[in-house]
C-alpha cells in the first residue's frame, strides 16, 4: 500500500502515519525525518541540503525530489510507503507525481484528513512537551503528574510556540495558501479520499482503512 497524507497542523496525520506504518509493516516517511537522515548520512542529496541550510536558506525542490527518490528506492520502500508532509506545493505534486512515473509506482492513495480549524486549535493548544526528551502530551495524559511520565524529568511540562494559539492561526493560514493548491491538484485527478480527522485515534484509523478498501 502507498499513501500520501495530508491535512492541517494538528490534525493527526503523524499519529496515524506511525500506526499505519506499523501496522502494514510499510516505512513512514518524514520529510523532516529523511532531510536530516539524509544529512547524518552524507548522501550527495544530504551534502547539498547542508549546504543550503546552514546558509539559513529553505531546501529547494529539486533536492527534496532527489532525497525522496532515495529513500523510496531504498528495499523496505518497495512493498509500500507512507509520504507525510510531502507534496507541500503543486510544483512538488507535479514533481513527484514525475519521480513515481520513472520509479514505475502506481496505485497512490491520497488520504486528506480534515478538521475544524477551532478544534484542530483547541486541540494543539492543549498540547504540552517535556523540555527534557520533547515528547508531547495532551493535558488529559498529564494530568496531576509533575515528572515526565517518559523520562521522569521532575516540572519540564511546556507550551511550545508552535502550541500557541496566535502562532497556531498563522500555520493554518499557511497551510491554506500553499498546501491546500496541492489538494486541488490531486482532486482534478479524482485520487483524494476525505476522511474525518475528529474522534479517537483508533476511530479515525479505522475510518481510513474502510476508506481505503471501497
Amino acid at each position: 500500500m502507498r499513501l500520501i497524507l495530508f491535512g492541517s497542523p494538528g490534525v493527526g496525520k503523524g499519529t496515524q502515519a506511525k500506526i499505519f506504518s506499523e501496522k502494514l509493516n510499510i516505512p513512514h516517511i518524514s520529510t523532516g525525518d529523511i532531510l536530516r537522515q539524509s544529512v547524518k548520512d552524507q548522501t550527495e542529496a544530504g551534502k547539498k541540503a547542508a549546504e543550503i541550510m546552514n546558509r539559513g536558506e529553505l531546501v529547494p525542490d529539486d533536492v527534496m525530489i532527489e532525497i525522496i527518490k532515495d529513500r523510496l528506492n531504498k528495499p523496505d520502500s518497495q512493498k509500500g510507503f507512507i509520504l507525510d508532509g510531502f507534496p507541500r506545493t503543486e510544483v512538488q505534486a507535479e514533481a513527484l507525481d514525475n519521480l513515481l512515473r520513472e520509479l514505475k509506482i502506481e496505485h497512490v492513495s491520497v488520504i486528506n484528513l480534515t478538521a475544524d480549524e477551532e478544534e484542530i486549535i483547541k486541540r494543539l493548544n492543549r498540547r504540552r512537551a517535556c523540555r527534557n526528551c520533547a515528547k508531547i502530551f495532551t493535558l488529559e495524559e498529564i494530568k496531576g503528574l509533575d515528572n515526565c511520565p517518559n523520562c521522569n524529568e521532575e516540572n519540564s511540562f511546556y507550551l511550545r510556540d508552535d502550541d500557541k494559539e496566535e502562532v497556531i492561526r498563522k500555520r493554518l493560514e499557511v497551510f491554506k495558501s500553499s498546501t491546500m493548491p496541492v489538494l486541488n491538484y490531486y482532486e482534478k485527478q479524482g485520487e483524494v479520499i476525505v476522511v474525518d480527522g475528529i474522534g479517537s485515534v483508533n476511530e479515525i484509523s479505522e475510518s481510513i482503512l474502510k476508506a481505503l478498501k471501497t
